[in-house]
């Protein structure tokens, strides 16, 4: 990454004698999307809060722009913040609304209408809209006027504190599209957190995966759910499926696999399948959804086995997910088919089932 915008470093906030974040360390690059994602009090929207001066750090420190930013008013940063509840001033109109930031730095009455003209456009909200008040728009509607309102004074960084988990889920499908097309257009930096990791999935260029106030990995979207740091991540990121299994490491990072709940030759993985924080004890095969199928007749070259007996079935449209009881793992198989008006299978059939071991990813606890 060339000069970070955002250059957070051993973050610690304290509440007393509670620890909300242990040391975190977190670089945004500039036109960036950063998504925070993890369980409910992990950490997430505390950092958010820092990074936007609406909290102090108890430690680390902190640039934005290369600026260092302890006792930086929220004000004075090169931030704004989208917060959950939008925060729209009710007795002001839209127009008023958006253009409360101009007002605070005291541009033209002629500027300012232009560039509130020029939000309102951006953000798909018809002229009409500026006279009109916060309890006249729809949800959608609001969203757009908070995100207006918060780039209207032309930010670095756009923070945004799970601003559509209120929206219904057609409005936020929308609504994501819109986000991730203005993020392009515009070019500001953004840091999302979400609860919605589909969303993150989709927005993101890299996502931040938190726990218990620490860091626990940084990576793509495809790196999270492909190669996840361990198996809190490949669980919190989608569905997924932890095959128990003995595996004897190279030097080169590869390893050979094997399992006794699968028929099958032990397989060998290559270094970029294997965690590489992996440990000896508690390893276990990432095998995700969609990589698993119904088996008839002779199984393909190499694919590992697995008897059981189908417990549920849920037709999602676009595809239909199984979870297949297998007899040695506590929790079933779950697996994502393409959907079809044909049913492969109905609850209680005994099925065998398979997958390529050199599409799973080797980790550990």
């Amino acid at each position: 990454m060339a000069t970070p915008i955002i250059d957070a470093s051993d973050i610690i906030k304290d509440y007393g004698s509670a620890r909300a974040l242990h040391g975190v360390s977190l670089k945004v690059g500039a036109g960036e999307f950063v998504a925070l994602v993890g369980p409910s009090g992990c950490g997430k929207t505390t950092l958010l809060k820092i990074l936007a001066g609406f909290e102090e750090a108890t430690g680390g420190r902190l640039e934005i722009q290369g600026k260092d930013m302890q006792g930086v008013p929220a004000a004075s940063r090169p931030t704004r913040m989208v917060f959950q509840k939008l925060a729209l001033f009710p007795h002001k109109t839209v127009g008023e609304n958006i253009g409360f930031p101009l007002k605070l730095q005291k541009v033209g009455k002629a500027e300012m209408a232009a560039r509130v003209a020029g939000m309102l456009e951006l953000m798909h909200l018809k002229p009409e809209y500026l006279n009109r008040y916060p309890a006249q728009l729809s949800g959608g509607e609001q969203q757009r006027v908070a995100l207006a309102r918060a780039l209207v004074s032309q930010p670095s960084v756009l923070l945004l504190d799970e601003p559509m988990s209120a929206l219904d889920a057609k409005l936020k499908k929308s609504l994501q599209a819109e986000l991730k097309k203005l993020h392009r257009e515009i070019g500001t930096s953004f840091v999302l957190v979400t609860h919605d990791l589909e969303e993150a999935m989709m927005l993101a260029d890299r996502i931040c995966v938190m726990r218990s106030g620490n860091v626990v990995q940084i990576g793509t979207p495809s790196d999270i759910y492909y190669r996840p740091a361990n198996m809190f991540v490949a669980g919190f990121i989608g569905e997924t499926n932890f095959l128990p299994v003995a595996a004897v490491r190279a030097p080169d990072g590869s390893a050979i696999v094997r399992s006794p709940l699968a028929v099958g030759e032990p397989a060998p993985l290559s270094a970029a399948n294997v965690s590489s924080s992996l440990i000896d004890q508690n390893t276990a095969l990432l095998v995700r959804p969609e990589t698993i199928g119904f088996v008839t007749g002779e199984a393909p070259a190499g694919f590992w086995l697995l008897d059981g007996e189908v417990e549920e079935y849920f037709i999602k449209g676009s595809s239909t997910q199984y979870r297949v009881r297998v007899a040695g793992l506590e929790a079933p198989v779950v697996m994502d088919l393409p959907g079809s008006i044909h049913l492969p299978a109905n609850v209680g059939d005994k099925v065998r089932i398979g997958f390529d071991p050199s599409r799973a990813f080797l980790l550990s606890e």
